[in-house]
Formats: structure tokens, C-alpha cells, sequence
């Protein structure tokens, strides 16, 4: 049968199998969008497949990265739920890379189950209908009287037939233009702690990430990039380089001069014998003292955000005022696994293997690099070995292409994790200033918050609107205490040559810090019970004191903690979803240690309790590798940081115990893989100030 996406939803048979895919809102997906105009799949041609094997396997392509975050197997249920299928016959895959029928196919901003849980209910309730018709025209019953459990259709009497066996007759059967959903009371998946689909792969080493692609006649290229940010090549001298054994070329390209080889060590060895200078250019003497002033300097001068009341003039006249200034350094994402693309240019074709969040990205900067078609550039998605938003650049799939196709071989580019760490894309430095008062009861009652950061470049959609950088201010601009005089300001410094980028959970990393921090210190300046004062303000918004609540209960918020320790906690919304976390820490010789961290969240409608629970506990070990250390400091116009040893994260006797308490109630869908980040540091730093009577404003703890 012809495949027409142009429809709802079509079915075909080939090779045995029942193809099935879904259309949304109606879009022409032959069309191909231009990719700045479909940043989320709202506004895109999605199609999702489902492939129903005779041998009763159900595979679901998925248009999101696995990157560790499990979005291979929360979609996959979703799909198996609404089709009843066997889970244990149920597995996923990537889905090929292409815009017209997936969409921008991103990873980013936790939306991958919000996404596409209406979509893939949908396609695998239509798949399950048109099994069940199939089914009953083989009877000679009524549909309605047959029901599905396990990949089976049952007759009224109890007689069977396998997914399998009615593959023919079901890709002939009409489509369901809006087929019934579930009840969520009869789920059977959705809800339950199930194992990962790709757990089984990845302990037995068979799961394939960038790093392991290996092809006949693979060479390796190693790059030497400007170590200075702004900086560019002066004088170069390869000869030594030439000669190390096992280098077949030296190239200089775009990016910086590669050393090719027949494996990696070579091409490392090589890449070390370069004798290079290079030009400072616009870095030349830049340090994070100048950039730490550049920031505090553009914070007084503003563009406002939110407003409302006269809060500049309530805190002039307030008896009981307090400022404070909150500062976070530049961060690297650090994957476990290196950055790292192959990529074989051969005549009309390319093909490209690897890590990446943005396939349709890599796939058009491939086109334009090479003169193809977007038809001719094939992205194989691999599995991530950790993304953090670093691997939504293009880059190191670029320098794969340009070497290729100079070489007329496949190209494997691998970058070492001090080029990943020291090359750039950070999270920016920011600077928080606030201002705030408290009345003659103690309560909060203006609030000042200037922030100023270093705005992302635009990758989906334009991220700066008049003058403002939407992600340096998400988090402050929607504060839901009811304070009645609230003013929120964002304002952009002078361009600087260090490359920032989306990292996990954004500005919301450092706007929660600031403003979780200055509402503790708005508490201590007016007496109050910080979480009293916080559940007495926020009387609008129920899912901030339901998240606030559970975990104040859990930690036992009340009672005194062990001697020596302290208590502290946080809220904040993101990504869809509510975090609420109360962090017990003590001082060992003047360190802080971090012994508990208890964490409520409320997603939404819960698919899988585990990957909630799992995507927590890595949100906050990630959030306190940042707390304690994370910091890349510029001194001469270079990262002073280069690998996990000055870039340290959290090791495993540092890692405190964690709980994570789920609310479901029914909410709609929101992001785990980044909501769990904002509240943990400022949840520890309230702690420190409990434990020590001093405010922490300065990130990381632990120099």
C-alpha cells in the first residue's frame, strides 16, 4: 500500500509487519517546516510510528535522545498502554531523522513525555481498534463484544488470536479517526514502577553510543582549538606532528587544525607535537574578576519584567530592609562521555553517527556543509552517554563532516574531555541582586530582583525579545509569593568572548538559588518560620504547598535534626513540575556535608514512578556537584579548568541520602529531567545559614 501522511493515521503492510503512524493537527508533513518556525512540535508535522511484528514485537520509534533520562521507556509505555500490548514484547528505538515526518526531533527542555503522550495514546489506541475489528471480521462478531490483554484480541468466548496473526487483515481495516482512549482507572502500565527497556543492553555492553561506532577504513581526528575564547590561529609548524607514527594528515579546518590518524592515541600524540601560537584577539587578558564587575555593573540598569506596586519606595521607607547580591560562576555540562561524531561523505551521500539532542540540526548544518540535499544526510542517533544541553551544539558533528569529505574517508572526531571542558558553551555567570523588606509582623512585603547574565543565542526560536533574554529570568519573573510590591528587572552585559549556552535547567539554576536564598533571609530578618511564612504566601498557588508540605513532613521539619546539623529547604517551579526539597547538612572542618536530601515532586500524571524518581536523584547529585564545586573560572581569556580533577563532581562516599517523594494527583504532565535541579542548592545554602547564622550568596561552597 502507498504511505500517505497526509492523513490522520495510515496503515500499511510490508514485510510482514503493520507500519502505523500518526499525524498531528492535520499538517501536510510532506512539507517540510523551516526548523526556527517548530520549536517544540506544536507548531510541526509530527508523525510517530508503531511497527507490530508477526512474532507479536511492538517497536516504537521515538523522536526524542535517550541521554540516560528514560525517555525510551516511559514513551514506550504510553504506546503499549492504549494498545495493550505484552510488555514484555514491547522495545524502542530511534527514530530516523527526518523534520518532514518528526518534527525538530530535539532534546531539550523536558518535554519529551509531555509532548507526546496525547499522540502516542492516540496512535496506539487506534492500532488496538483496528486489531479488534480485524479480529472480529474474522469471528463474524461485533467488535465491541471482543476485548485485547497482552497483545491478544478475545472473542466473547474466550478464543484468541495473537497481535501477530492479524497483521493482513488489520492494515485493510478503516482508520479510527478519533479512537477511544483508556480510562486511566484501567491502566495497567502507565503508573506502575516498571524496569528499563535498555537497562539489559547496557549492562551487558551492547548498548552503542557515539564512541563505539566503528567502520572499515574509520580514521580518528583529534582537534587543536583556540584555547583562548575570542582567540585565532597565528603561526603553525605541523612537521613534528607529520611524523609521529600512525598520523596519516594534518588539517586545518574551521574550528582549529586536526590531526587525523589510524586510532585515537595517535591522532592525541600527534595534536601534542603541534607547535602553535595563537592570536588572544578579543580574550586577550580576560579574567573572571572583569567579568564578575561586567555583571555587577549591567545589574543596576535593567529592563523591567514584572512589576507591580512601588517596591523601590516601600524599601526606602521600610524600618526592616535588607540586600543582598547573589553570584553563580560559568559551567561546563562535563559528560561522562566525550563529545565525539563519525560522519562518510561518499558522492550524493552522508552519513552521520552519534550522540547528539538535535539530529535535524546536525542533518541541515551536514547539507550546507557538504552542498546536499537534506535527503541525502543521514543522522544515525546513538545513545548519550549525558547530553546536560551541551550536545544540542553542532560542532563536533561539523568538524566530522568538513574532515570527511577533505579525506574521502570516515572521519571519527573525538574530543578529550579537557576539550569539552575548556572549549566553551557554558551555562553563563550571573549576578542576582535583591532588595527587600519586611513589615512590623515580619512578613515580606517589597521585593527587587535585578538580574543580569549573558544571554543564550537563539538555536529554536529568538531567546532575546527587547533587550531580554527569556532564559535568564525564567523562575524570577513568575515568584508566586503574594508580596504586594514586586519589581523584576534582566539586564545584558557588554559582550563577552566566553560561548554560553543551554545547560540543564537554565536560568532556573540560579534564579531559584537567589530567590529561595533572599526569601530565608527575608524570614530571619522578620522572625518568621520560613516554611510557615512560605505556605502563608503562597495561599494562590495550592501545588507549591502541597510539594512544600510533603516534603517538610518527610524531613520531619519540625523536630530537631541530630546535633551539629541543620535543616533548610526550597520550592520552585519548572519544566511544568513542582520541587520542594529539605536539605540536613553539618560543617566537617569548615566543609559543609550534605548527610539528606528530601525531595517532593509533582509532575503531573505520573508514567513510570521509578524514572521519576531515578531523574530526581540524578537532578540533585548534578545540582550538588555545582553547589559544592562547579565553577569554570577565565584567567588570560582561557578556562582555568580542564578535567574532573579542577572540575569536580560529586564522588560516591560525598553522596548524601537521598528520598524522593512523588505526589500523583491527576495534574497535567510536566518535565522531570531538569525540575528536581533549582531548589537543591538554595535548599543547602538556607541549611548553612541555619547552622551558621550567615547568608551563603556565592556559588560554588567549596573553592
Amino acid at each position: 500500500m502507498r504511505l500517505d501522511r497526509r492523513g490522520f493515521l495510515q496503515v500499511s503492510l510490508a514485510g510482514g509487519e503493520l507500519i502505523l503512524g500518526l499525524s498531528l493537527l492535520g499538517c501536510n508533513a510532506d512539507q517540510t517546516p523551516p526548523i526556527e518556525d517548530a520549536p517544540d512540535g506544536v507548531r510541526s508535522p509530527l508523525d510517530t510510528w508503531i511497527i507490530i511484528s508477526a512474532d507479536d514485537m511492538v517497536t516504537l520509534r521515538i523522536n526524542r535522545s535517550e541521554m540516560g533520562q528514560g525517555v525510551y521507556t516511559s514513551l514506550a509505555m504510553i504506546l503499549a498502554e492504549e494498545l495493550d500490548a505484552d510488555w514484555s514484547r514491547v522495545r524502542a528505538e530511534h527514530a530516523p531523522v527526518e523534520p518532514g515526518t518528526y518534527g525538530d526531533q530535539a532534546t531539550r527542555l523536558s518535554n519529551a513525555v509531555m509532548d507526546n503522550y496525547p499522540v502516542l495514546r492516540k496512535a496506539g489506541a487506534a492500532a488496538r481498534q483496528m486489531l479488534i475489528a480485524a479480529a472480529a471480521a474474522r469471528w463474524h462478531v461485533a467488535p465491541e463484544t471482543c476485548r485485547t490483554e497482552r497483545s491478544v484480541v478475545i472473542h466473547p468466548n474466550g478464543t484468541q488470536l495473537r497481535y501477530g496473526e492479524l497483521l493482513a487483515e488489520a492494515a485493510t481495516m478503516p482508520v479510527p479517526a478519533e479512537p477511544t482512549l483508556k480510562s486511566p482507572s484501567s491502566f495497567v502500565l502507565i503508573g506502575k514502577p516498571l524496569p528499563r527497556l535498555d537497562t539489559l543492553a547496557k549492562l551487558r555492553g551492547e548498548a552503542v553510543y557515539g564512541i563505539d561506532v566503528a567502520l572499515p577504513g574509520l580514521l580518528t581526528a583529534v582537534v587543536a582549538r583556540c584555547p583562548i575564547f575570542g582567540g585565532t590561529l597565528k603561526k603553525l609548524a605541523a612537521s613534528a606532528a607529520q611524523a609521529m607514527p600512525g598520523v596519516v594528515a594534518v588539517l586545518e579546518i574551521p574550528s582549529g587544525i586536526a590531526v587525523v590518524a589510524e586510532h585515537f592515541w595517535a591522532a592525541k600524540k600527534g595534536r601534542d607535537a603541534l607547535e602553535i601560537e595563537w592570536d588572544p584577539g578579543t580574550g586577550k587578558g580576560l579574567a573572571t574578576a572583569a567579568i564578575v564587575e561586567a555583571l555587577r555593573a549591567a545589574a543596576d540598569h535593567g529592563i523591567d519584567v514584572r512589576r507591580q506596586g512601588d517596591p523601590t519606595a516601600v524599601v526606602d521607607n521600610a524600618s526592616r530592609r535588607l540586600e543582598a547580591v547573589y553570584e553563580v560562576p560559568y559551567l561546563a555540562a562535563a559528560p561522562m562521555e566525550p563529545l565525539n561524531c563519525t560522519a562518510h561523505v561518499q558522492g550524493d551521500q552522508c552519513d552521520i553517527w552519534g550522540g547528539t539532542q538535535v539530529p535535524v540540526f546536525t542533518q541541515k548544518a551536514a547539507a550546507e556543509l557538504t552542498g546536499l540535499p537534506v535527503s541525502g544526510v543521514h543522522v544515525h542517533v546513538t545513545q548519550l552517554g549525558g547530553g546536560f544541553g551541551r550536545r544540542k551544539q553542532v560542532d563536533f558533528a561539523a568538524e566530522a563532516v568538513q574532515l570527511s569529505m577533505a579525506l574521502k574517508r570516515p572521519i571519527k572526531v573525538v574530543w578529550t574531555m579537557e576539550d569539552g571542558i575548556g572549549g566553551g558553551w557554558y551555562r553563563p555567570a550571573a549576578c542576582n541582586k535583591l532588595r527587600g523588606a519586611v513589615d512590623a509582623e515580619g512578613r515580606p512585603i517589597a521585593w527587587i530582583h535585578r538580574i543580569a547574565a549573558q544571554p543564550l543565542p537563539s538555536i529554536f526560536e529568538p531567546t532575546v525579545a527587547d533587550g531580554v533574554d527569556k532564559w535568564a529570568i525564567q523562575g524570577a519573573v513568575e515568584l508566586p509569593y503574594a508580596i504586594p510590591d514586586i519589581q523584576v528587572t534582566y539586564a545584558m552585559p557588554p559582550p563577552l568572548p566566553v560561548p554560553a549556552w543551554f545547560w540543564r535547567a537554565i536560568g532556573h539554576t540560579y534564579t531559584a538559588f537567589a530567590t529561595e536564598c533572599f526569601f530565608d533571609e527575608l524570614c530571619a530578618l522578620g522572625g518568621k518560620d520560613p516554611l510557615a511564612t512560605r505556605l502563608e504566601l503562597l495561599t494562590a498557588h495550592p501545588r507549591h504547598r502541597r510539594v512544600l508540605e510533603l516534603a517538610a513532613e518527610k524531613a520531619q521539619w519540625g523536630h530537631s535534626p541530630p546535633a551539629g546539623r541543620a535543616r533548610g529547604l526550597a520550592v520552585h517551579a519548572s519544566f511544568g513540575s513542582l520541587c520542594a526539597q529539605v536539605a540536613e547538612v553539618s560543617l566537617v572542618n569548615g566543609k559543609p556535608r550534605i548527610h539528606k536530601i528530601v525531595c517532593a515532586i509533582d509532575c503531573g500524571n505520573v508514567i513510570n514512578p521509578n524514572t521519576v524518581a531515578a531523574q530526581m536523584e540524578s537532578c540533585i547529585i548534578y545540582a550538588l556537584s555545582a553547589t559544592l564545586y562547579g565553577r569554570i573560572d577565565i584567567a588570560d581569556g582561557r578556562a582555568v579548568q580542564s578535567n574532573y580533577d579542577d572540575y569536580k563532581i560529586l564522588r560516591l562516599p560525598e553522596v548524601p541520602v537521598i528520598e524522593v517523594h512523588i505526589i500523583a494527583a491527576g495534574d497535567p504532565l510536566g518535565g522531570i529531567g531538569e525540575a528536581g535541579f533549582p531548589p537543591t542548592a538554595p535548599a543547602v545554602c538556607n541549611a548553612l545559614r541555619a547552622l551558621t547564622g550567615e547568608p551563603v550568596r556565592k556559588l560554588p561552597l567549596i573553592a
